[in-house]
């Protein structure tokens, strides 16, 4: 039994580490292949604590691996855009101008009954005030309300700003986004010529860039 318990203690510790060298994130925050690493590495762990025929490093050995492939591919999608949309998906815009975009909720297997849930949680009550909806790879939802719908909102003062549109990004870590330049109705010249006006001379220097319908560019170049 003493050896049965100290073997626990041990996987238990070890699992632990693992988690913290994956990072800090919340279960609803993992990426699909996160959860698939945290869910086998559960199972795996079970196996040696509950058999003490098995020995403690044949149990240990597949947790190690999946820790290695986890962060393989956590490096991988880190440095590849395609390899990540494919391992993490896209986000998908699921409401748009106070409308459910049902063809895009049914691919997503998202159900009304999720969207209302998800929208409750955030003290969205109307579907009807929602300029955008965004289901986030992770499977939260993101919000942004109407313009009159906000915090402090303009119609208190009988005002009609313009509904806010979700700004794109232009530029993620060093590789244009050309269907959002095409979206916005832009060119890569005019986003060429913009980054020379804040100094940048490369787009490979660029980390973030984020522009509006108004074309108001927001630029963060990387960390040297």
């Amino acid at each position: 039994m003493y050896i049965s318990i100290l073997r626990t203690l041990i996987l238990y510790i070890i699992i632990i580490v693992v988690l913290r060298v994956m990072g800090k994130r919340q279960i609803g925050q993992l990426q699909p292949f996160e959860l698939v690493v945290v869910l086998m590495i559960a199972e795996l762990a079970t196996i040696p604590s509950q058999d003490i025929g098995v020995p403690l490093m044949s149990g240990l050995l597949p947790v190690l691996v999946l820790l290695v492939a986890g962060l393989c591919t956590s490096q991988l999608t880190m440095k590849s855009h395609r390899i990540r949309n494919i391992v993490s998906g896209l986000p998908a815009l699921v409401i748009h101008k106070g409308v459910v975009l049902e063809k895009t909720v049914k691919q997503q297997g998202y159900t009304l009954s999720d969207l209302f849930e998800q929208l409750r949680a955030k003290d969205v009550f109307f579907i009807g005030d929602i300029e955008h909806a965004v289901l986030e790879t992770n499977g939260e939802l993101s919000i942004v309300l109407k313009s009159a719908k906000r915090s402090a909102t303009p119609e208190d003062h009988n005002l009609s700003p313009k509904d806010g549109e979700i700004p794109l990004a232009l530029i993620m870590d060093g590789q244009i986004q050309k269907q959002n330049l095409r979206r916005l109705g832009l060119e890569t010249n005019w986003l060429k010529k913009n980054l020379k006006s804040h100094g940048i001379e490369r787009i490979e220097d660029v980390f973030i860039a984020c522009s509006d319908m108004d074309k108001n560019l927001f630029v963060q170049i990387k960390e040297k």
